[in-house]
C-alpha cells in the first residue's frame, strides 16, 4: 500500500513537472519571437516628437495584445523602456504594457540583472492584480538590446495563478512550487503563496529528487519532490507533492485487518457458547409463556426452534390455548345472541305502543275539525289543522325507518317551522337555503334528525326574543362526498363556560341534564349508524346567536 501511494504521488508530481514544462517553455518562445521582432526593435528605438505621436505608435503595436487573448496561461506582459520619449503606455488588454523605467524600477534586483545580464531568468515576484490584490507569481525575466541605439529594454511576462490552478489543483494531494530560493509563487494551500519554502531541500545539486517520507509542519506525509530545469535557463523550479492521509489510510487498513481477525479469533467462541446456553434458553421461554398463559394472555411466540419434545410441548400448548380462545368465542357469540333477543323484545313492545294509536282515526279526527273550521270561515285554523297532520303522518311514517330523503326531511322541518311561526309570529322567521347540486330526491338522511335541534333553536336561542327571530339553516356538499347542513339562530347565543359545558354534554350522557339529551340522541345517532368521522359541531357567541353544524356522508342511493 506505501508503495502504491508513492507512485500516486510520484505520478502526480510528474504531472505538475509536465505542465510547468510546457507553460515555461511556451513562454520562453513568446519571449524569443519578441527578441527578434523589427516592429518591437523600431517601436522603441524610435525618438518621438510628443506623447499623442508614442501613443499612436504603442497602440498600433498588437502584439502585446494578441498574445495574452491568445494564451491564457499569460497573466501579464511588460517591457520597460529607457527611452525618454516614451510614456508608460496600459494597452485596452490588461497587463499588456510598455512601461518607462523609473529610478523605483531600476532599484528592483530582478531589473538590475537583467540589464548586466544576457541570461533568461525566471523570478517568483510580488505583483498587484486589478484588485489591488498582492500575489506571488512566476515571471520570466529577459533583456532585450535595442541595435540601432545601443540600450536595453527589459522583458517580462508573467504566467498566471490563475491557470496553474485549474490544471494542477485538481486531486486532494498538497504541491507546491517554488524557483530557486525565491518563495513559493504556486501551493494548493493558498496561504503558503509568497512564503519560503521550509521542505528541506538540497539546493547545492543540480536536480534534486527525493521520494518517501517526509515530515511537514509536524505531519508524516509521503512525498515526491523533484526540479525542473527551464529551456535555456540556469534557474531552477522545485515541485513538491505531499499526501498528508497515506499513511493513516494505511493505519487504518492495518486496524480493520486486526479487528477481523480478532472476530475471526472470537467467533468460535461465541458459536460454542450459544450451542450450550441453547437448550436452557428454550426451556427458560417455554416457562415464561405457560406463565403468560395462566394469568390469562394467550398472545404467546408462535413457535419455539427446534424439533424435539421441547418443541411437540409448546404445540400442545398452542392448541389449548385455541381451544381455549374457541370457547370464549362460543360464549361472547351467545352473549350477543341474547342480547339480540332483548332488542327484538324491545322493538315489539314499541310496535305494539305504537300500533294502539291509530294513525287513520287521528288523521280522520283531524280533518273532520279542519272541515268545521273551513265550515265556520276559520281558514287559519284549518291550515294550522292541516299542517299539523302533515306533521303527524311523517313521524308515524318514519318511525322505526333508518332513511329517508332529503326532501321529505327538509319539508318537514318547513312545516314544522311555519307552525311554530303561527304561534310566536314575528319571534320565529326561517330561511332554508339548498345548494343546487343538490339533488333532494336522491339524497338520504336519518329520520327526524333535523326537528330537535330546530326545537332547541327556538326553545333556548331565541327565548326573550320579542321580533325578528332568524333560523337560517344552509345544506351545501363538500368535495362530492359530505353532506354539510347548518342551522343558525340569532338569539342570545352562550358564554365560553355555557358552550363548553353543551360540547360536553353532547358527547356523554348525564341523566340529570334533560335540556340537551335531544342533541346527545342526535349526534349519538350519526356516530352509530354512519361512523367516528361524522357527528354535530356547536359554535356560539353571546348577543350574536349558536351555529350547530352537522357532518353526514352524502348518500345518493336510496336503501329498498
Amino acid at each position: 500500500m506505501l508503495n502504491h501511494y508513492q507512485n500516486q504521488i510520484s505520478a502526480d508530481n510528474l504531472r505538475v513537472k509536465s505542465i510547468l514544462f510546457e507553460v515555461t517553455t511556451s513562454v520562453y518562445n513568446i519571449s524569443d519571437e519578441l527578441f527578434m521582432d523589427r516592429d518591437l526593435q523600431k517601436l522603441l528605438a524610435t525618438r518621438y516628437n510628443s506623447k499623442q505621436e508614442a501613443d499612436k505608435s504603442c497602440s498600433n503595436y498588437t502584439k502585446l495584445k494578441n498574445y495574452i487573448n491568445r494564451n491564457t496561461y499569460i497573466s501579464s506582459i511588460k517591457i520597460y523602456t529607457n527611452n525618454p520619449t516614451i510614456y508608460k503606455y496600459d494597452s485596452i488588454i490588461q497587463y499588456a504594457s510598455i512601461i518607462p523605467v523609473t529610478k523605483e524600477i531600476e532599484k528592483n534586483e530582478w531589473y538590475q540583472q537583467a540589464i548586466n545580464s544576457a541570461d533568461i531568468t525566471w523570478k517568483s515576484l510580488s505583483s498587484l492584480d486589478y484588485w489591488n490584490h498582492i500575489s506571488q507569481e512566476l515571471s520570466l525575466i529577459r533583456r532585450i538590446p535595442i541595435i540601432s541605439t545601443k540600450e536595453y529594454a527589459v522583458l517580462k511576462i508573467t504566467i498566471s495563478n490563475n491557470y496553474l490552478k485549474n490544471r494542477v489543483q485538481n486531486t486532494s494531494l498538497f504541491n507546491t512550487v517554488s524557483v530557486n530560493r525565491d518563495p513559493v509563487f504556486f501551493s494548493t494551500q493558498r496561504n503558503l503563496s509568497g512564503e519560503y519554502l521550509t521542505i528541506p531541500i538540497d539546493y547545492e545539486k543540480s536536480q534534486y529528487q527525493y521520494s518517501g517520507e517526509l515530515y511537514y509542519e509536524n505531519k508524516k506525509s509521503m512525498a515526491s519532490i523533484s526540479t525542473l530545469l527551464p529551456y535555456a535557463s540556469k534557474d531552477r523550479i522545485y515541485i513538491s507533492t505531499l499526501d498528508f492521509n497515506a499513511f493513516p489510510d494505511v493505519n487504518n487498513i492495518i486496524i480493520l485487518c486486526a479487528a477481523i481477525m480478532l472476530l475471526a479469533s472470537a467467533l468460535p467462541f461465541f458459536l460454542i457458547k450459544h450451542f450450550t446456553n441453547n437448550f436452557s434458553t428454550r426451556i427458560i421461554t417455554l416457562r415464561e409463556e405457560m406463565h403468560k398463559v395462566s394469568k390469562g394472555n394467550y398472545h404467546i411466540l408462535d413457535n419455539i426452534r427446534g424439533e424435539d419434545e421441547l418443541s411437540e410441548v409448546y404445540s400442545d400448548l398452542k392448541v389449548m390455548i385455541q381451544n381455549i380462545q374457541k370457547m370464549d368465542a362460543q360464549m361472547y357469540e351467545a352473549k350477543i345472541q341474547e342480547q339480540d333477543l332483548k332488542n327484538q323484545q324491545q322493538k315489539m313492545e314499541f310496535k305494539m305502543l305504537a300500533s294502539q294509536i291509530n294513525p287513520h282515526f287521528l288523521y280522520n279526527t283531524l280533518e273532520t275539525i279542519r272541515m268545521k273550521a273551513l265550515a265556520a270561515g276559520n281558514k287559519e285554523v284549518a291550515n294550522v289543522i292541516k299542517l299539523l297532520g302533515k306533521s303527524m303522518h311523517y313521524v308515524l311514517e318514519n318511525t322505526g325507518t333508518s332513511s329517508t330523503t332529503l326532501k321529505k326531511e327538509l319539508d318537514y322541518i318547513s312545516i314544522y317551522l311555519t307552525i311554530q311561526k303561527l304561534r310566536f309570529s314575528d319571534r320565529v322567521n326561517y330561511t332554508l337555503n339548498v345548494a343546487e347540486n343538490i339533488n333532494l330526491e336522491e339524497c338520504q338522511i336519518l329520520p327526524l334528525l333535523l326537528q330537535p335541534i330546530v326545537e332547541n333553536a327556538i326553545l333556548h336561542g331565541l327565548e326573550g326574543t320579542e321580533n325578528n327571530g332568524q333560523i337560517v339553516i344552509n345544506v351545501t356538499t363538500k368535495d362530492d362526498e359530505l353532506l354539510l347542513i347548518d342551522i343558525f339562530d340569532n338569539g342570545l347565543g352562550m358564554t365560553k363556560e355555557e358552550l363548553e359545558s353543551l360540547n360536553n354534554s353532547i358527547h356523554v350522557y348525564e341523566k340529570k341534564s334533560t335540556s340537551s339529551i335531544g342533541l346527545y340522541n342526535i349526534n349519538k345517532r350519526i356516530k352509530l349508524f354512519y361512523g367516528e368521522a361524522y357527528g354535530m359541531e356547536i359554535k356560539s357567541t353571546p348577543f350574536e346567536g349558536t351555529l350547530v353544524s352537522l357532518t353526514l356522508p352524502l348518500l345518493n342511493m336510496m336503501e329498498e
